[in-house]
């Protein structure tokens, strides 16, 4: 398995038909900085994930539902996606431009 790269258009578009469609499955999503930065700010219904709760949501998550993984700029999200599509994430995608990128166009 292995994870996609994903745009903040087309990140944008996974959850809004995640959102409105009946069938497709709600898109998880995973925020991998540090603590103060996920308190300064995040994209909505984000997880807070570090070493502590790693397990523990790869143990409970919805390995069928798509999974959106973001950083600061997209480049440590690269290395968690695969990871995840590893653990058996049927999609999983990195955020391009990261948290900042995304904030710049929200």
């Amino acid at each position: 398995m292995s994870f996609k790269r994903i745009g903040i258009e087309e990140a944008k578009q996974l959850l809004l038909n995640s959102a409105t469609a009946a069938p497709v499955k709600s898109v998880q999503i995973v925020d991998i900085r540090d603590d103060e930065a996920f308190g300064q700010g995040r994209i909505d219904n984000a997880v807070h994930l570090h070493n502590a709760n790693l397990q523990e949501f790869v143990d409970n998550a919805d390995l069928d539902a798509p999974l959106l993984v973001y950083c600061y700029h997209g480049h440590m999200s690269q290395s968690a996606a695969a990871y995840f599509a590893e653990q058996g994430f049927a999609e999983a995608y990195s955020l391009d431009g990261g948290y900042e990128a995304w904030a710049i166009e929200k």
